[in-house]
């Protein structure tokens, strides 16, 4: 499950950087990733707003593992541990280990 968090906010990362709306990454679209990050933001992040529990329920979760290893997360301001925290806020089933 914190693989999968990780993940998720490796994702959000890569909406920050899309040109468009359009896109998508691992199912889900760039606007939606874009409403999570807030939630993984230090130092003070709020909830994860509805939207962005909605986006996380439809990723494709083995798609977002394959970002596991990147370094991408802290370089962008997001923190991994608040990244991984992310399904259980958003009260997702576990989703399987990365």
């Amino acid at each position: 499950m914190k693989g999968v968090a990780f993940i998720v906010a490796l994702v959000m990362v890569m909406v920050a950087i899309a040109t468009t709306d359009a896109q998508t990454i691992c199912n889900m679209p760039t606007s939606d990733l874009m409403a999570c990050k807030p939630a993984v933001t230090p130092p003070n992040p709020p909830p994860p707003t509805s939207t962005c529990c909605s986006a996380l329920s439809h990723a494709n979760m083995r798609c977002l593992c394959s970002y596991k290893n990147s370094k991408l997360l802290p370089n962008l301001g997001i923190d991994p541990n608040l990244a991984m925290k992310l399904p259980s806020l958003c009260k997702l089933p576990h989703p399987a280990k990365c």
